[in-house]
């Protein structure tokens, strides 16, 4: 009886102790979220490497959302790419639980169609801003049909949010889009500029595509290495692109830029939710943390 009761103990114990590191999927609950893995949940790993120095983090261990650093951007439905959702402020569709950022798409109806959904659009806009640097998240994507999540970066001085320089001429960084239409086991990557000719141009989006599984199935890490020769972007540690930023039409790549998370529903470039798309659907962000070259 004695050892049942001292292999209790040591079971309470070692629960104790995973629950108190890392272990912010599995604690994640409701909807569908329920199939999360807990061996997984434990491999945050991520080191920045040597010559890096952490220079700005969240890392979501408040119970709400820190306003110093993020705005809820308030879009109605259609406002950007045709989109299907309207982005709100309500902590329906974004919360901090269990020291993770939850961004939450939901459908509001029975019918597939135009300001049908509800989503949230977070950034940084004349908070954190940055310039240079490595730039990385640890990410677990949604998944399905018309649903396209991103984590990215645009110019500070984009009208849009204060300043006085239109898309594209303020420049964007894609870090990661997952177009859920297309394929749940490639993100890609891109930068969007203005050419000599002041229209719209980009490097085009690069590809990154799992080995196995899905990008919903575990967290992954995300990160952008940026300094004043060249874009270079990774998923767990492996480069998957990379883009030369020396020439003088690709000003934008030397701007100050926001950070941005969103979950995008429908919309031009990522095809429309049907009957097989489940709702609600999730972005869970671990954390953000930027780091300069010491």
């Amino acid at each position: 009886m004695k050892r049942v009761l001292l292999s209790l103990v040591i079971l309470s114990m070692v629960s104790i102790s995973l629950d108190s590191c890392t272990m912010r999927e599995r604690k994640v609950t409701g909807d569908n979220l329920k199939n999360t893995n807990v061996s997984e949940a434990i491999k945050d790993t991520y080191h920045p490497g040597l010559g890096w120095k952490l220079d700005w983090a969240d890392e979501f261990e408040n119970d709400t959302i820190d306003k110093n650093n993020w705005n809820f951007q308030v879009e109605d439905a259609g406002r950007f790419n045709e989109e299907w959702q309207r982005y709100t402020n309500s902590n329906q569709n974004a919360y901090i639980e269990n020291n993770c950022l939850v961004i939450k798409a939901i459908h509001e109806s029975d019918e597939h169609g135009i300001n049908q959904y509800t989503s949230a659009r977070l950034n940084t806009a004349n908070k954190q801003t940055f310039k240079y640097g490595k730039i990385v998240a640890r990410i677990k994507l949604p998944h399905g049909p018309g649903i396209w999540p991103a984590f990215w970066m645009l110019g500070a001085n984009i009208d849009e949010n204060g300043g006085d320089t239109p898309w594209p001429l303020c420049g964007e960084i894609d870090i990661l889009e997952l177009y859920g239409s297309r394929d749940e086991v490639l993100i890609e990557a891109n930068f969007h500029y203005a050419n000599k000719n002041n229209s719209h141009s980009s490097m085009g989006g690069i590809a990154y595509k799992l080995s196995a599984g899905k990008f919903s199935d575990a967290f992954h890490v995300f990160e952008l290495e940026w300094d004043e020769d060249k874009f270079t972007w990774y998923v767990d540690g492996e480069q998957f692109a990379s883009m030369l930023i020396t020439s003088d039409e690709l000003s934008e790549a030397h701007n100050e830029y926001f950070l941005l998370l969103n979950i995008a529903v429908g919309g031009t470039y990522s095809g429309r939710p049907n009957d097989n798309t489940v709702f609600p659907q999730h972005m869970l962000i671990d954390w953000i943390r930027v780091y300069q070259k010491q």
